[in-house]
């Protein structure tokens, strides 16, 4: 079974910046994709970053310019550093890993980021 441990979540300040990280118990180099998503209260999961195998990125619209997404084949780990943070980006962020080892999706258990105003 293979897992994903995320970390690196915590309480900061609006302003401020963050690094999540995504470890997986299983190399990575071959994964497709890799991904994070968030859910707030109240709220729907939603996508907000994608790294291929190759390091093409994509960003949701609300992230764009003030998160990076990226990976480190040899550590088996995916990072998503958050800048510029606001209270809106408060939320659970999940690493997943679609597709990925034979075949089957892969969830984190998920870090929280708190954003006080």
């Amino acid at each position: 079974q293979v897992q994903l441990v995320e970390s690196g979540g915590g309480l900061v300040q609006a302003g401020g910046s963050l690094r999540v990280s995504c470890a997986a118990s299983r190399s990575i180099f071959s994964i497709n994709a890799m991904a994070w998503y968030r859910q707030a209260p109240g709220k729907q999961r939603e996508l907000v970053a994608v790294i291929t195998r190759g390091g093409i990125t994509n960003y949701a619209d609300f992230v764009k310019g003030r998160f990076t997404i990226s990976r480190d084949n040899a550590k088996n780990t995916v990072y998503l550093q958050m800048n510029s943070l606001n209270p809106e980006d408060t939320a659970v962020y999940y690493c997943h890993a679609p597709r990925a080892w034979g075949g089957r999706d892969y969830w984190g258990q998920g870090t929280q980021v708190t954003v006080s105003s």
